[in-house]
């Protein structure tokens, strides 16, 4: 995992994590990178201090690790169906429940313009099926 420090073009900035430098430029590239203040997707990468490490592994954020077990634990994975189950829950169609699992840059800000609540997480979900 990498996190960079982003920018868009209204001059907003932003932090996400991505699986890899690769990850994050097929990720832009294709429009999937969006800024989490307005939407923007016309977003890079800024000038960042590397963190360098003192030779010893660490293991994951245990912070980061805790969190992503509650968010397992205490939702259900809905995989790429977020932005459908999300907007069905809002419209009343099905009842609330806390959920998680991807949404495109256009969905998500979609969401957020009709008022519904959604927040990036800093994690990838694991594999995991429907």
């Amino acid at each position: 995992m990498i996190r960079y420090t982003l920018i868009c073009d209204k001059d907003h900035s932003f932090e996400s994590w991505f699986a890899s430098a690769d990850a994050f430029d097929t990720l832009n590239a294709s429009g999937h990178v969006a800024c989490v203040a307005c939407g923007s997707t016309h977003v890079s990468k800024t000038i960042m201090a590397p963190a360098v490490k003192n030779g010893l592994t660490t293991p994951q954020d245990p912070h980061l690790a805790a969190l992503r077990d509650k968010i397992e634990a205490s939702s259900d994975y809905v995989g790429e169906n977020f932005a459908t189950e999300a907007r069905a829950m809002h419209d009343g169609e099905k009842p609330d429940r806390a959920i998680y699992g991807q949404a495109n840059a256009t969905d998500a800000r979609k969401l957020r313009e009709d008022g519904i609540p959604v927040l990036p997480l800093p994690f990838m979900p694991r594999k995991r099926s429907n």
